[in-house]
Protein backbone atom coordinates (compact mmCIF):
# COMPACT_ATOMS: atom_id res chain seq x y z
CA UNK A 1 0.00 0.00 0.00
CA UNK A 2 1.09 3.55 -0.71
CA UNK A 3 1.21 6.58 1.55
CA UNK A 4 -0.81 9.69 0.69
CA UNK A 5 -1.58 13.13 2.07
CA UNK A 6 -5.06 14.28 1.19
CA UNK A 7 -6.44 17.81 1.65
CA UNK A 8 -9.97 18.86 0.84
CA UNK A 9 -11.92 22.10 1.02
CA UNK A 10 -15.54 22.06 2.13
CA UNK A 11 -18.13 24.81 1.61
CA UNK A 12 -18.13 27.74 4.01
CA UNK A 13 -21.81 27.45 4.94
CA UNK A 14 -21.59 23.97 6.50
CA UNK A 15 -20.76 23.62 10.20
CA UNK A 16 -17.58 22.21 11.72
CA UNK A 17 -19.56 19.15 12.83
CA UNK A 18 -20.61 18.52 9.23
CA UNK A 19 -16.95 18.77 8.16
CA UNK A 20 -16.08 16.18 10.81
CA UNK A 21 -18.89 13.99 9.45
CA UNK A 22 -17.42 14.30 5.95
CA UNK A 23 -14.00 13.28 7.26
CA UNK A 24 -15.54 10.26 9.00
CA UNK A 25 -17.45 9.33 5.83
CA UNK A 26 -14.29 9.37 3.69
CA UNK A 27 -12.34 7.59 6.44
CA UNK A 28 -14.97 4.83 6.26
CA UNK A 29 -14.49 4.57 2.48
CA UNK A 30 -10.73 4.18 2.91
CA UNK A 31 -11.09 1.56 5.63
CA UNK A 32 -13.73 -0.37 3.64
CA UNK A 33 -11.19 -0.76 0.83
CA UNK A 34 -8.45 -2.04 3.16
CA UNK A 35 -6.66 1.21 3.98
CA UNK A 36 -5.87 3.12 7.14
CA UNK A 37 -6.24 6.80 7.98
CA UNK A 38 -3.59 8.17 10.33
CA UNK A 39 -3.45 11.80 11.34
CA UNK A 40 -6.51 13.95 10.70
CA UNK A 41 -6.22 17.73 11.03
CA UNK A 42 -9.05 20.20 10.73
CA UNK A 43 -7.47 23.52 9.77
CA UNK A 44 -10.71 25.42 10.19
CA UNK A 45 -12.43 28.07 8.10
CA UNK A 46 -9.93 30.05 6.02
CA UNK A 47 -10.22 32.69 3.34
CA UNK A 48 -9.64 31.61 -0.23
CA UNK A 49 -7.32 33.53 -2.53
CA UNK A 50 -10.03 33.61 -5.19
CA UNK A 51 -13.66 32.54 -5.36
CA UNK A 52 -14.30 28.83 -5.84
CA UNK A 53 -17.85 27.92 -6.84
CA UNK A 54 -19.10 31.26 -5.42
CA UNK A 55 -17.39 30.71 -2.04
CA UNK A 56 -14.94 33.17 -0.51
CA UNK A 57 -14.01 30.91 2.42
CA UNK A 58 -13.70 27.16 2.95
CA UNK A 59 -13.16 24.59 5.70
CA UNK A 60 -9.79 22.86 5.21
CA UNK A 61 -9.06 19.29 6.34
CA UNK A 62 -5.93 17.12 6.03
CA UNK A 63 -5.77 13.32 6.20
CA UNK A 64 -2.69 11.06 6.20
CA UNK A 65 -3.69 7.89 4.36
CA UNK A 66 -2.07 4.47 3.95
CA UNK A 67 -4.22 2.72 1.35
CA UNK A 68 -4.28 1.04 -2.07
CA UNK A 69 -4.92 3.18 -5.12
CA UNK A 70 -8.45 1.79 -5.55
CA UNK A 71 -9.45 3.22 -2.17
CA UNK A 72 -8.14 6.66 -3.14
CA UNK A 73 -10.00 6.53 -6.46
CA UNK A 74 -13.27 5.63 -4.74
CA UNK A 75 -12.85 8.42 -2.16
CA UNK A 76 -12.10 10.98 -4.89
CA UNK A 77 -15.10 9.74 -6.91
CA UNK A 78 -17.37 10.35 -3.95
CA UNK A 79 -15.82 13.80 -3.40
CA UNK A 80 -16.57 14.74 -7.02
CA UNK A 81 -20.22 13.80 -6.45
CA UNK A 82 -20.53 15.68 -3.13
CA UNK A 83 -21.78 19.26 -3.32
CA UNK A 84 -20.11 20.08 0.00
CA UNK A 85 -16.56 19.48 -1.29
CA UNK A 86 -15.19 22.39 -3.33
CA UNK A 87 -11.70 21.08 -4.11
CA UNK A 88 -9.45 18.19 -3.11
CA UNK A 89 -5.86 17.15 -3.70
CA UNK A 90 -4.14 13.84 -3.00
CA UNK A 91 -0.36 13.58 -3.06
CA UNK A 92 1.70 10.39 -2.81
CA UNK A 93 4.47 10.78 -0.22
CA UNK A 94 7.50 8.70 0.80
CA UNK A 95 6.71 8.97 4.54
CA UNK A 96 4.20 10.80 6.69
CA UNK A 97 5.47 13.77 8.70
CA UNK A 98 5.62 13.44 12.46
CA UNK A 99 3.92 16.06 14.61
CA UNK A 100 1.64 18.86 13.45
CA UNK A 101 1.64 20.05 9.85
CA UNK A 102 2.99 23.44 8.82
CA UNK A 103 -0.52 24.90 8.90
CA UNK A 104 -1.00 23.91 12.54
CA UNK A 105 2.37 25.13 13.84
CA UNK A 106 2.12 28.43 15.71
CA UNK A 107 4.85 30.82 14.73
CA UNK A 108 5.61 34.30 15.99
CA UNK A 109 6.86 37.02 13.73
CA UNK A 110 10.02 37.24 15.85
CA UNK A 111 10.87 33.58 15.20
CA UNK A 112 11.15 34.09 11.48
CA UNK A 113 14.41 35.26 10.01
CA UNK A 114 14.80 38.12 7.56
CA UNK A 115 13.10 37.60 4.24
CA UNK A 116 15.13 37.46 1.04
CA UNK A 117 15.53 40.89 -0.42
CA UNK A 118 14.57 42.66 2.81
CA UNK A 119 16.45 45.90 3.24
CA UNK A 120 17.45 47.63 6.39
CA UNK A 121 17.31 51.39 6.90
CA UNK A 122 19.49 53.53 4.62
CA UNK A 123 19.92 50.81 2.00
CA UNK A 124 17.78 52.32 -0.71
CA UNK A 125 14.06 52.14 -1.11
CA UNK A 126 11.61 54.50 0.54
CA UNK A 127 13.65 55.05 3.71
CA UNK A 128 16.44 56.81 1.79
CA UNK A 129 15.11 60.39 1.59
CA UNK A 130 18.07 62.45 2.81
CA UNK A 131 19.39 63.36 -0.68
CA UNK A 132 17.09 66.29 -1.26
CA UNK A 133 15.07 67.07 -4.39
CA UNK A 134 16.07 65.69 -7.78
CA UNK A 135 17.68 68.01 -10.31
CA UNK A 136 15.65 68.72 -13.47
CA UNK A 137 16.13 66.31 -16.36
CA UNK A 138 18.15 67.29 -19.33
CA UNK A 139 17.29 66.28 -22.87
CA UNK A 140 14.01 65.41 -24.51
CA UNK A 141 12.79 62.81 -22.04
CA UNK A 142 9.52 63.96 -20.56
CA UNK A 143 9.58 67.42 -22.14
CA UNK A 144 6.59 66.86 -24.41
CA UNK A 145 5.82 70.55 -24.77
CA UNK A 146 9.11 71.16 -26.60
CA UNK A 147 8.59 68.49 -29.28
CA UNK A 148 6.55 69.23 -32.39
CA UNK A 149 3.43 67.09 -32.73
CA UNK A 150 3.19 64.64 -35.56
CA UNK A 151 -0.18 64.33 -37.30
CA UNK A 152 -2.00 61.07 -36.59
CA UNK A 153 -2.15 58.50 -39.35
CA UNK A 154 -5.96 58.41 -39.46
CA UNK A 155 -6.29 62.21 -39.82
CA UNK A 156 -3.93 62.66 -42.77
Amino acid sequence: MALYEHVFLARQDISAQQVDALVEQYKGVIEAHGGKVGRIENWGLKSLTYRVKKNRKAHYALMDIDAPAAAIHEMERQMRISEDVLRYMTIAVEAHEEGPSAMMQKRDRDDRGPRDGARGPREGGFGDRDRGPRPPREGGFGDREDRPRRPREDRV
